[in-house]
């Protein structure tokens, strides 16, 4: 399964910052939520509450629902939920919608266009064709996840997985991986 290194996320949100604040803000919140093109299209206003610092996402395909907290984050500001978002809000023009993420004419963002957005930023960013889609955000959050030690539960609730099947698809381990877990756990334990 292919995902984007850090770099590149950093990358690619450089790219979606220039281009603009939207574009920055929909490729943060699919990444740092594992979001599907589907549900960042459907996002509401209501969806997100600053005040509460939270987003909720009513999953697809069978997943279910999440609460989970939108995260400032100190260290990189490209990174920072709370910021970007606020900055996409204060130029949302009033379309009359409720919808979250407006398409450039108003209205619904299709499925197709936020395809393209992140197909045109990847590509800006210098990340390769074959990474250049949508779901490759979601499969970098549960890697990066695992990468830092998250156990399955937790990727699977971030992913907003009602199966565990569908989360340990993430879950590569090498012999040597294996071996260093296994001998932790018998220092750990005797």
């Amino acid at each position: 399964m292919k995902t984007l290194t850090p770099a590149e996320v950093i990358a690619l949100l450089k790219a979606a910052r220039a281009r603009s604040a939207r574009d920055h803000a929909m490729i943060l919140l699919a990444y740092r939520h594992g979001l599907r093109a589907s549900e960042i299209c459907a996002l509401s206003l209501a969806d997100v509450d600053l005040k509460t610092q939270s987003i909720s996402v009513q999953r697809l395909k069978g997943s279910r629902h999440t609460v989970q907290a939108l995260q400032p984050h100190r260290g990189q500001p490209l990174l920072d939920e709370i910021t970007v978002l606020k900055a996409w809000l204060a130029e949302r023009p009033a379309d009359g919608s409720n919808i979250l993420f407006v398409s450039q004419k108003g209205g619904r963002l299709s499925r197709m266009q936020f395809f393209r957005v992140v197909r045109d930023c990847c590509l800006e960013a210098g990340i390769a064709a074959d990474k250049s889609h949508p779901h490759i955000l979601k499969h970098s959050l549960c890697s990066h996840m695992l990468a830092a030690n998250a156990n399955l539960g937790l990727i699977q609730q971030a992913a907003g997985h009602k199966s565990i099947s569908s989360t340990m698809q993430y879950a590569h381990a090498s012999d040597g991986q294996a071996d260093v877990a296994r001998q932790n756990a018998l220092m750990a334990t005797f």
